[in-house]
């Protein structure tokens, strides 16, 4: 976002008739950088920039990437830590033609859900970088505000954060920065001290913000026995959310079966009770007594699993009850982005 202040509107209709007409195109060279949209435009033009260049930006901000992380690996986990989990980190690895041959080159990347102030990224002075997920997104891609957050911090001097702005149209996106051959492994935090090297020396602003984050975050617990899913605890119930890779319809059409013939639970007093639709990837979403622990969903999630995946083949039409069902599932379904 550019914060930069508005241009003064003192000048009168008057006034404004009396000023000389400005010079309708100037031929330039180069590209144009991003500016506010009522300043004039950099290309000489002698045109407010929103009326001028600024139109193809503002046509590129609206074209909407419903899959920003498709192709990377663990598109499942980022869409969870983009939107589901409050406190975890991945160790990232830059594309070999980004983090140059030279050793002393390759920058420590790692992905954090947030950062304080919600800096969209972080150099800090050993010269490691942290990059935010959980920003403000500039654009209708967000793999590419992301990348653009990551190329300003691998040329921000250390021990300095990143300054949120508005993304440069057509640049490049985290599948042409990060090694997408590399996994993807997540830990999740209790608490967001992974912000400083030493959480203790915090003060001001920082020191402010972790305080409330900590007081914020939810429990989460990432599950092993399967891929993306992720139990919460809250103070009435307990939650599994699970990101799935499979194509939305038809993984309706499976979850619809399971629940028409009552194999949809997770066990005693556990229920499906909808899905989120996020970044392109379907969240199905249960219900836990609050004594069920992360540890007690390995098994039952285990097992899910496997009748998802017998499910899953099963191209026969649905019936009439699993119609039903899956309509039910289609009405409790919330899109988070």
């Amino acid at each position: 976002m550019d914060h930069r202040p508005r241009e003064s509107r003192s000048m009168g209709k008057k006034a404004a008739k009396k000023a000389p007409q400005r010079q309708s195109t100037t031929t330039v060279t180069g590209e144009i950088p991003v500016v506010g949209a009522r300043e004039d435009c950099p290309c000489g033009s002698g045109r407010r920039y929103k009326a001028c260049h600024g139109r193809e930006a503002s046509h590129a901000v609206q074209e909407l990437v419903h899959r920003p992380f498709e192709g990377l690996s663990g598109e499942a986990d980022w869409v969870a830590l983009r939107e589901l989990v409050p406190a975890a980190t991945v160790p990232l690895t830059l594309a070999a033609r980004v983090a140059g041959t030279a050793e002393g080159d390759v920058p420590s990347v790692t992905l954090a859900t947030v950062l304080p102030l919600a800096w969209p990224a972080l150099r800090r002075a050993d010269g490691s970088i942290l990059l935010g997920l959980q920003t403000q997104s500039s654009s209708g891609d967000l793999s590419r505000d992301l990348a653009d957050a990551l190329e300003l911090a691998l040329a921000t001097e250390p021990g300095s954060p990143v300054p949120a702005r508005r993304t440069v149209p057509g640049g490049r996106r985290l599948q042409d920065l990060l090694d997408t051959t590399a996994a993807f492994e997540p830990t999740v935090h209790a608490g967001f001290e992974f912000w400083l090297e030493d959480a203790e020396t915090a003060t001001g602003e920082v020191a402010a913000s972790l305080e409330r984050a900590n007081a914020s975050a939810i429990p989460t617990e990432k599950l092993a026995s399967v891929d993306a899913a992720y139990w919460c605890g809250t103070p009435d119930k307990n939650h599994l959310r699970w990101v799935m890779t499979v194509p939305e319809e038809q993984l309706l059409d499976a979850l619809a079966r399971l629940n028409a013939a009552g194999e949809a639970s997770l066990g005693a007093d556990t229920r499906l009770v909808g899905s989120f639709r996020a970044h392109g990837l379907t969240v199905p979403v249960w219900d836990l007594p609050l004594a069920m622990t992360a540890a007690d969903c390995e098994k039952p999630a285990a097992e899910f699993g496997e009748r998802l995946a017998a499910v899953l083949a099963d191209t026969t039409p649905l019936t009439a009850e699993e119609r039903r069902a899956r309509a039910n599932l289609v009405n409790r379904q919330v899109t988070l982005n």
